[in-house]
């Protein structure tokens, strides 16, 4: 099971920016808080000191036309 704890982060969620960190396990977000303590010792903790996360959003600027114009498919 791969795990993540970032750090320090300016989270964006729900409409507001707080101080916050996010705990990430097998790909899955399960935790957001001010203060989230080391689960265990195979963590990989990731500083964002000075950075914006958006826990969740996608790029909707790339485009979703697999090879071809699929006809010019968009989020919708």
């Amino acid at each position: 099971m791969k795990k993540i704890l970032i750090k320090n982060a300016k989270v964006v969620n729900e409409g507001k920016i707080t101080d916050a960190e996010v705990y990430i396990e097998d790909g899955f977000i399960t935790e957001i808080a001010p203060i989230i303590s080391a689960k265990s010792q195979d963590i990989q903790v990731i500083d964002a000191e000075g950075k914006h996360l958006l826990p969740g959003v996608i790029d909707d600027q790339v485009h979703f036309r697999e090879p071809g114009l699929t006809h010019k498919e968009d989020i919708a």
